[in-house]
């Protein structure tokens, strides 16, 4: 039997969403912390939230360049299994960051053709994780969860010596091509599963598990 695929639902911002996505059998469930975003939540929203996060499910914060001194209240004030950077941090920034909270931390990496790819390698020795996501329209607003793909064919039968996720576009249409495409063992979805920015369709949730880990 294949392993299954594990899933990461990110942007929630209420308990009923956090709740469901248990429900469904996702793996993580992720919290935004940027402020752009329509997905953002406060310190003090997010620590309810994970405090509240049924047994199991893996609590994962993400951030944009953030510096020591919100990294230093995000960690003391909010339950977290994952840091996962979202910005344009070095390779020793994410070392960094891993050596002062003793968190796992997943980088993420925007691609856009395959000359992103060798960036995406520079993170292999400092990363827990990398998430492989749809590089962002130039001059846009968010790093990611704006609803854009990449050509899955760039990274199909790759191997790499970290752990990695795919990102980028992902809905309960396309996932199950996805995964064929990029033989990726895990997957995140943010926008794929909202009706509106911010709010999360909870049957597309349950929609959008079912079909990755069918």
């Amino acid at each position: 039997m294949a392993d299954k695929i594990s899933v990461k639902i990110c942007g929630l911002r209420t308990a009923d969403e956090v709740t469901a996505v248990a429900k469904a059998g996702a793996t993580y469930c992720g919290f935004t912390f940027f402020e752009k975003s329509p997905r953002c939540v406060t310190l003090d929203d997010a620590r309810d939230l994970a405090l509240g996060a049924p047994v199991g499910l893996a609590k994962v914060a993400l951030t944009v360049n953030a510096d020591d001194a919100f990294l230093d209240a995000l960690t003391s004030q909010v339950p977290l299994d994952m840091l996962q950077l979202h910005g344009s941090e070095p390779p020793a920034r994410v070392a960094q960051i891993k050596a002062r909270y003793g968190l796992p931390v997943m980088k993420a990496v925007g691609v856009a053709d395959a000359s992103d790819l060798p960036k995406l390698e520079s993170y292999f020795p400092v990363a827990d994780q990398i998430l492989v996501d749809a590089k962002p329209p130039n001059g846009g607003a968010l790093p990611g969860g704006n609803g854009l793909t990449f050509d899955w064919r760039l990274i199909a039968g790759r191997r790499w010596p970290v752990p990695w996720m795919l990102a980028g576009g992902l809905t309960p249409d396309n996932v199950a091509e996805a995964i064929a495409i990029t033989g990726t063992k895990q997957v995140d979805v943010a926008s794929g599963v909202e009706s509106a920015p911010g709010v999360k369709d909870l049957d597309l949730v349950r929609g959008f598990v079912t079909a990755a880990q069918a």
